[in-house]
């Protein structure tokens, strides 16, 4: 008996010593190293623009910061200029208006500002419509190969990104640390709250620009929005294209221990199930995520967050039923949602917008900034095939 009462003593110093052991390695990880510093820019709904080469083409590029990809990915329009090589793949990639066959350029290497990335295998996909609206080429989407392989920081308040090296990184103080769980793709709990309390699981989106995205299924059998509850048509852009949706506020949603009241929601009827109901609810985008300063540690499967000076800001509730695209220079109405203020005040299809409120840049991100005024009156200039320049005031609705 004794001998076994050793024995077993010595098998849980040797566990106990192993537990200490994994401990101090974990403790004992060389620190992170910041391997580099640069500027960004945010476009409308916090979506992140990051520019960079791509192996020896001498003129830089335009990529989207994006944790809703599961990889990296190249415009096909970038890919045919360059002369970039390609092959076929038996791969699809799922997105809100579609599901599509891709094809790769593999192995080449992507250089930040300070950084350069080699073997990385970008798919390849249509993002004229991205170029559209924006205003700007979009030449590719930075997605899972970067973030896998680095410790990412987002300063939202100085619109610098800075890139450390995998190790021991000690967080700053005053924000708090969530845990999702990372296959290619962050997947964050959330609490939301409409006719009732619940916690779902949604994507953590850097590329969305917007707060937050519920598919159908999931908006109808859990949250029953209220047949008070004011919703709008609209339209959003994604992979495959356009598509329709409708537009809401969620009562509120919290993040961790952060809660937002009266949080602008889109609802789309998730044809492909880009979001795995019922396993995923939707996504949290980034005109909700920019209120923080963020940093990506997928090796620890941490994402920090900060609360920044946008934190309080209020958030977007116009709603003028246009939609606006930059099309050879010039920013053209799309499309006009039935029964919108825009439709009420005769707006086309085709329509050149040529000034908002005496702005003329014809920037496309500018206009929609001057169009995000609920309640307020906005004259805008159109040129209109046939009839020349026309004059319309409006005044845009609001959905709360």
């Amino acid at each position: 008996m004794r001998r076994n009462n050793f024995s077993l003593t010595i098998v849980l110093l040797a566990t106990l010593l192993s537990v200490s052991l994994a401990k101090g390695q974990e403790i004992l990880q060389a620190p992170a190293r910041l391997l580099t510093s640069f500027p960004i820019k945010q476009y409308n709904g916090g979506v992140i623009i990051v520019s960079a080469h791509l192996d020896n083409i001498p003129d830089s590029l335009h990529f989207i910061l994006d944790t809703g990809s599961s990889g990296i990915s190249l415009d096909s329009a970038t890919v045919e200029k360059y002369k970039i090589s390609s092959v076929e793949s038996n791969k699809t990639v799922r997105g809100i208006a579609g599901i599509k066959p891709v094809r790769f350029a593999n192995n080449h290497t992507l250089k930040l500002p300070g950084l350069a990335i080699d073997s990385l295998n970008f798919h390849i996909n249509d993002y004229d419509i991205l170029t559209s609206v924006y205003g700007e080429t979009i030449d590719g989407i930075i997605g899972f190969s970067f973030f896998n392989r680095y410790i990412v920081k987002i300063d939202y308040d100085s619109l610098i990104m800075q890139v450390y090296s995998k190790g021991f990184l000690k967080y700053p103080r005053g924000g708090h640390l969530l845990k999702p769980g990372i296959l290619n793709i962050p997947i964050q709990e959330g609490e939301v709250e409409e006719q009732r309390n619940l916690n779902a699981r949604f994507y953590f989106d850097s590329g969305a620009g917007l707060c937050l995205l519920f598919s159908e299924d999931f908006a109808d059998d859990s949250l029953k929005f209220g047949g008070k509850k004011k919703i709008v048509e609209t339209e959003a852009e994604g992979l495959g294209g356009k598509t329709r949706m409708r537009l809401t506020t969620l009562k509120s949603f919290k993040l961790g221990p952060y809660k937002f009241r009266k949080v602008p929601a889109y609802i789309f009827e998730d044809e492909y199930n880009v979001t795995s109901y019922p396993y995923l609810g939707g996504l949290i985008g980034n005109d909700l995520l920019r209120r923080f300063n963020v940093i990506l540690n997928y090796e620890k499967r941490e994402i920090y967050l900060i609360p920044n000076s946008h934190f309080r800001e209020a958030f977007d509730y116009a709603y003028s039923g246009l939609s606006l695209y930059y099309i050879d220079g010039q920013v053209v109405i799309t499309d006009i949602m039935k029964g919108s203020p825009a439709a009420g005040a005769g707006f086309r299809e085709g329509d050149v917008i040529v000034a908002v409120n005496e702005n003329t840049s014809r920037n496309v991100q500018i206009y929609k900034g001057l169009l995000q005024a609920p309640n307020q009156r906005v004259r805008l200039i159109i040129a209109r095939a046939n009839e020349g320049l026309k004059e319309i005031t409006f005044k845009v609705g609001s959905i709360r």
